[in-house]
């Protein structure tokens, strides 16, 4: 699980700590924070980038890659911001290379940083990237030579370029504006060596003029200074922060003036990662190469020492304050273990998830609240989820489930992100630059509730509209006329107007999409009219009503840029040509004028509008050629308006959903210019002039969890649902809210109406048996260490938690009893004393009925010591017993693992004896090795394997079949022979001994004359004695048996021998 600011693919951390300082506090102030090992994919497009102060960039990046204002790289660790006082969240996790686990899922920025890395090559990469994408075609085209409508001739516009002389080699730039109301501009370029991995030149330039002129500033840093990043304190943009690269030498170069002057401290460590506080002007963390966090409240990084300097091999969610990180001033607000980069701390929500018996658990926390578990359809089998957005108070999460590859459910949740609905399924992911995947779903800026998406079915990609947050979706209309004023004759369904839906990665150059929150209703986006999403003959389409309707504007793809607080817009071609002319349009696309701002073609990197309030100045970005100087082409574009406008420039437009006014439960009235007036709207200027509530309607409610819209449009509970179920804590006489099947929209303004019907109702809570009783470890973990505290966390769905008995067996004859629930909320602690396979039993039960849940818990201690025994002879085609002995014991803790007759392959056994069968004569090697816990070990023994071990038969004619041999592992090595009578023998039982007797004296006199013996192996020869004699009865004639005579007696059975008594030998072999 993760969501995503920005991420720098080319750097990784490895801390396996999660920490929050003073987490509780700072309610109001927005986090976007995020982690992962990759780049995820899914985010929700925002319709508008807002340019954010204070991030690194890192030149081994494409120059697309941006920053999430004051959070570290997410590949490096992830840093989040919540709190008025030090209040900070913070992520570390262990070395992860290559979650993100996937396919290296990228998304787009929440909301993008106001610097960026430029290439000189890379837009054309990107452009030709764009190109490839194209594996359709429309059904719709029109060729015009200019490929714009309604223009008029080529107006000059003021504009003044500047050349970064001496920096034609470098091939990186981060450009940034300190602030509104600032003329101060600041740029970065560098020389990035691919081969080496580093930065090896770099030139810091300063414009005090909004970017006429610029000033080099290398002297005032040291000449010989080779710099890596950038950083502006976001709360105080005077406050510069400069990175030297590591690979020269580790100090930190601190500016309280814009940029002016610098004073340079040395570090002692290597900073990987710089977070500043969003309202502590000089509190800031930095994380090291080292896995070390160290912290300033002077805004002097280098003289703060390492707080915080672990390493943990299981990951945690920890809080504590900065500079008091000890180990006892550390909270644990979330029991137990987290998975690595899975953190995401976003406005009010932190997110995590937990491994839990292979599956993944995803766990919330609503305003710094207790963690509780997100609820998704039970029928959902989410094989990867991300956070999308959380900033509408809710969450949106996008899911693939276990059958989807390319595609992504879209849920929504309810104010406390716990219980999530469907919202729409199949939502298309697309490929972005650096190869990430991006969710196919944007939030137009500027109007509550309305998204597009692309949605996939029937191997058809369509875009799809919605007013009230996705309760109810729809196609988009296809303009009525092309830009030759043709009919298009485009039908709905069959026939629509598709959108490319992706943002751009880089914060200056616009992406497929385009609106801005001071201009509601505007829309300009790619696209291509026909039955799906195509690639191929595309043109540019333009809204004006929030959707309802389109216009064709451009044949070729443009960047747009809305100029004026969103009163004008311009447009200038994609990259990858040269150009020297953009077009500006007053009424919203209808008309446009062409302006000449350079008289040589620039290759445009990107475009900087409106970074003050007071000015009306964009500054272009760029190259005259792949080989040139880093060209600034500062803009006024003031000159272009006439005046500024005044009331009667002004009409009125009513926001409305093809026809329906009300929108989100409300009324919205808003004030736009009239076509053809080239007036300034100015700083003062508000767009929306009245919001009416509406009456409550059905399309006001979407279902709530656990419920699905039927096709008569009513919400019915599912069929994994139990609409009469209650939370546990619902205790006798507390008082509950009963869902009807319907939830209002977030954020819907609506009143009275219906609202009163389909709102919850408050009840009592009801007297209920126990139901859902569900028992876990503390870590999620069914092995523990012998000896360890392990912690059993009891979970029940449903039943009154007050009222609920609770006994817990923990299987090695001790159990716990509480009189309820609320008892066990911290989990109930035990100490296994011994190894083995323990059943846990948790038993709930009250006046109305039980429920009971079982674990089994392994209990493993280490194996220090394992002992192969197996006799150093055996015979060929005889089955051969081999032991092996391990010290501690154990009991059904150790697997047990055997090569056997020079086997390749391994037989696994739980026992420690194991039964063989040698087919071939010669030298085998027998090799065991004994798992528990994380100890292996190992021994090995090779013994000899003969045709006929004891050369009895020839010395005593005794037929072989009536020869039983067992041989013992160990050295000397014992042996039992056993002389059985001739199992078709009827004579009887005293002629039956008789023989046994004869023979037993042969075969004892051939081996008191050392005549039994043989060859192991050249040089070494085995002689067989006897020790002993003794006479073994299978069946004793009195009434009592022994257990032994019992036991040989089974034996006997099972071989299908009728005897009744038989000789044992013992005997010794010496070498």
């Amino acid at each position: 699980m993760e969501t995503r600011a920005g991420s720098r693919p080319g750097s990784r951390v490895s801390l396996g700590l999660w920490l929050m300082f003073a987490a509780h506090a700072l309610q109001n102030a927005r986090a976007e924070i995020s982690s992962g090992s990759c780049p995820s994919p899914v985010q929700l497009h925002r319709g508008e980038q807002q340019l954010q102060p204070g991030v690194r960039s890192d030149p081994a990046e494409e120059m697309a890659e941006v920053r999430e204002p004051g959070v570290i790289d997410q590949e490096s660790g992830m840093l989040g911001t919540s709190g008025p006082n030090l209040s900070f969240e913070v992520k570390t996790a262990g070395s992860v290379s290559g979650l993100a686990e996937d396919a290296a899922l990228g998304r787009a920025k929440r909301s993008a940083p106001d610097f960026n890395e430029f290439s000189d090559s890379d837009w054309t990469g990107r452009t030709a990237q764009l190109d490839s994408q194209k594996p359709g075609r429309s059904e719709f085209g029109w060729a015009r030579e200019d490929g714009r409508g309604n223009t008029r001739q080529d107006e000059p516009i003021s504009s003044s370029t500047f050349a970064l002389t001496g920096d034609s080699a470098h091939n990186h730039a981060v450009v940034y504006w300190t602030g509104q109301n600032s003329s101060v501009i600041l740029i970065l370029t560098k020389l990035y060596d691919f081969h080496i991995g580093s930065v090896t030149e770099s030139t810091l330039w300063r414009s005090t003029d909004y970017g006429s002129t610029y000033e080099r500033m290398n002297d005032k840093i040291g000449s010989k200074a080779v710099l890596s990043y950038l950083y502006v304190c976001p709360s105080n943009k005077r406050k510069i922060m400069l990175l030297t690269d590591p690979e020269f030498e580790s100090s930190v170069l601190i500016s309280t003036d814009e940029g002016a002057s610098y004073q340079k401290y040395r570090l002692s460590f290597f900073v990987l990662s710089l977070l500043f506080h969003p309202t502590e002007e000089d509190w800031a963390l930095a994380y090291s190469h080292d896995q070390k966090l160290y912290s300033s409240v002077d805004f002097v990084i280098a003289s703060r020492s390492c707080f915080l300097c672990v390493c943990l091999t299981d990951v945690q969610y920890v809080t504590c304050r900065a500079q008091m990180c000890s180990e006892a001033n550390r909270n644990y607000p979330f029991p137990g273990y987290i998975d690595i980069s899975s953190l995401v701390v976003q406005d009010d929500y932190i997110f995590i998830q937990v491994p839990t018996s292979g599956r993944a658990s995803y766990y919330v926390s609503y305003k710094r609240e207790a963690f509780i578990q997100i609820k998704l359809p039970k029928y959902s089998l989410p094989k990867d989820l991300h956070i999308v957005s959380t900033d509408g108070k809710q969450v949106f999460a996008a899911v693939q489930e276990w059958n989807q590859n390319d595609t992504y459910n879209l849920y929504l949740s309810d104010t406390r992100g716990i219980y999530f609905t469907l919202a729409m399924e199949n939502v298309k992911t697309t490929k972005g630059i650096a190869g990430n995947q991006m969710l196919d779903l944007y939030e137009v800026a500027g109007i509550k509730g309305m998204l597009i998406a692309n949605k996939k079915q029937d191997n058809q990609v369509k875009t799809y509209i919605t007013y009230n947050k996705g309760r109810d979706w729809r196609l988009l209309q296809a303009p009525a006329a092309d830009l030759e004023g043709n009919d298009i004759h485009c039908i709905l369904p069959f026939c629509s107007l598709h959108l490319q839906l992706q943002t751009s990665e880089n914060p200056y150059v616009s992406g497929t999409i385009s609106t801005k929150s001071s201009a509601p209703g505007i829309i300009v986006a790619t696209g291509n009219i026909g039955a799906e999403l195509s690639y191929n003959n595309v043109g540019m389409f333009v809204s004006s009503d929030a959707g309802n309707s389109w216009r064709p504007i451009f044949e070729e793809e443009h960047n747009i840029w809305f100029l004026d607080r969103g009163g004008a817009i311009v447009a200038v071609k994609q990259p990858s040509v040269p150009t020297r002319h953009l077009w500006v349009s007053f009424d919203e696309g209808s008309h446009w004028t062409q302006h000449s701002f350079s008289t040589v073609p620039l290759f445009v990197d990107g475009v900087l509008v409106e970074a003050g309030a007071e000015n009306q100045i964009m500054t272009f970005f760029g190259h005259f050629s792949h080989r040139s100087e880093w060209q600034l082409i500062k803009i006024d574009y003031k000159s272009i308006f006439s005046r500024k406008c005044t009331e009667k420039d002004y009409h009125t437009w009513h926001l409305h959903n093809q026809g329906e006014p009300c929108v989100m439960g409300q009324k919205q009235i808003y004030m736009k210019r009239q076509p053809g007036h080239y007036c300034m709207l100015g700083k003062d200027y508000s767009r929306i002039v009245s919001a009416e509530s509406c009456i409550c309607r059905a399309h006001d409610f979407e279902c709530d969890y656990g419920y699905e819209r039927r096709s008569d449009g009513n919400c019915r509970p599912a069929f994994w649902f139990n609409p009469s179920s209650v939370s546990r804590s619902c205790s006798q006489g507390q008082n509950y809210f009963n869902s009807t099947g319907y939830r209002k929209v977030v954020l819907n303004n609506c009143t009275k109406g219906v609202k009163e019907m389909y709102t919850a109702r408050k009840q009592q809570c009801p007297n209920r048996s126990p139901k859902g009783l569900t028992l876990t470890t503390k870590d999620g973990k069914l092995t523990a260490n012998m000896g360890s505290n392990v912690t059993f966390v009891v979970h029940l769905d449903e039943g009154d938690s007050l009222r609920t008995n609770v006994q817990l067996d923990f299987g090695d004859g001790t159990a716990v009893s509480y009189s309820n629930l609320s008892w066990t909320e911290e989990g109930i602690k035990h100490v296994y004393k011994s190894a083995g396979i323990f059943r846990v039993t948790a038993l709930a039960e009250n006046s109305l009925g039980s429920d009971t849940t079982t674990l089994f818990l392994h209990v493993t201690c280490p194996v220090e010591h394992v002992q192969l025994l197996a006799p150093f002879v055996v015979i060929r085609n005889k089955e051969v017993n081999i032991t092996a002995v391990v010290l501690p014991s154990q009991s059904r803790t150790v697997t047990y693992f055997w090569w056997l007759g020079n086997s390749t392959e391994p037989v696994i056994t739980l026992d420690g004896s194991i039964s063989y069968t040698f087919r071939s004569e010669g030298m085998h090697t027998i090799t065991v090795q004994v798992a528990s816990a994380n100890t292996i070990l190992q021994d090995t023994k090779t013994i000899a394997v003969q045709v006929n071990y004891l050369h009895i038969q020839q010395v005593s004619d005794f037929p072989e079949e009536q020869l039983l041999v067992a041989v013992f592992p160990g050295v000397p090595t014992a042996a039992e022979l056993f002389l059985l009578p001739n199992k078709n023998q009827s004579e009887g039982k005293k002629k039956s001994e008789e023989e046994l007797e004869k023979a037993s004296s042969i075969i004892v006199s051939a081996l008191n004359q050392n005549l039994v013996e043989f060859e192991l192996k050249p040089g070494v020869r085995v002689i067989v004695y006897n020790t002993q004699l003794t006479l073994a009865p299978l069946v004793d004639s009195s009434p009592r048996h022994s257990s032994s005579a019992m036991l040989m007696l089974l034996s006997v059975v099972f071989l299908g021998l009728a005897v009744f008594l038989i000789y044992k030998f013992k005997r010794w072999t010496t070498f």
